[in-house]
């Protein structure tokens, strides 16, 4: 049972994970500023994949009956958040590209804090633990733990895999390639802010 809880773990893990969406694309980029930010961003979104499981399995349906009533102002809340980090992201634009073309060095502390926001306000990853809440319902046990030690794990090898590729292959993009790879992270994400913030 132990064992079946972990493989369905794992599945739910690479099933939010692998799927290349505005976070996966800001996390290849991130690889452009060295190997320690873009794990400590991988490992944020991991840890934050991992948490939303947790909550699945221990909390829920008693999530969703919370969270009733208030969808609104969560989608309000989210939305304002990713509208700014587009904003800050597709600003900085303008310093992202030194006339000696290199890169400034990334802090893992900093990139794990903005990738843990990132990641908590994606829609697609709370929209799938939703719907997982709503599949799996309460849990508890030796299969809760295997649940979501398989949903991080797999999770934390995809995004860590993401960053070794955005490491390896950012020095090989030219300026003008790597300014466009930002923008449409960062317009990505500001697509999503503005679905979010349009949807009745």
């Amino acid at each position: 049972m132990t064992t079946g809880a972990a493989v369905e773990g794992v599945v739910a893990g690479l099933g939010v994970a692998v799927p290349l969406g505005a976070v996966g694309v800001l996390l290849l980029q991130e690889g452009r500023r060295g190997w320690a930010p873009a794990a400590g961003g991988a490992t944020a979104v991991a840890a934050v994949d991992g948490g939303y499981a947790a909550v699945a399995v221990l909390a829920g349906s008693r999530v969703a009956h919370l969270l009733a009533g208030h969808e609104t102002a969560v989608r309000v809340v989210s939305a304002l958040l990713l509208g700014a980090i587009a904003v800050h992201g597709l600003l900085g634009l303008r310093r992202t590209v030194e006339p000696a073309d290199a890169p400034s060095p990334g802090s893992a502390a900093r990139a794990f804090a903005r990738f843990t926001l990132l990641t908590l306000v994606n829609p697609t990853t709370v929209v799938y633990f939703t719907a997982l809440i709503a599949a799996r319902g309460s849990d508890t046990g030796a299969g809760a733990t295997a649940f979501v030690t398989g949903v991080f794990l797999a999770s934390l090898a995809w995004q860590h895999l993401l960053a070794a590729a955005g490491a390896f292959a950012g020095a090989k993009l030219g300026p003008r390639l790597r300014r466009s790879t930002y923008a449409a992270g960062y317009g990505l994400v500001a697509v999503l802010a503005l679905r979010m913030a349009l949807r009745g």
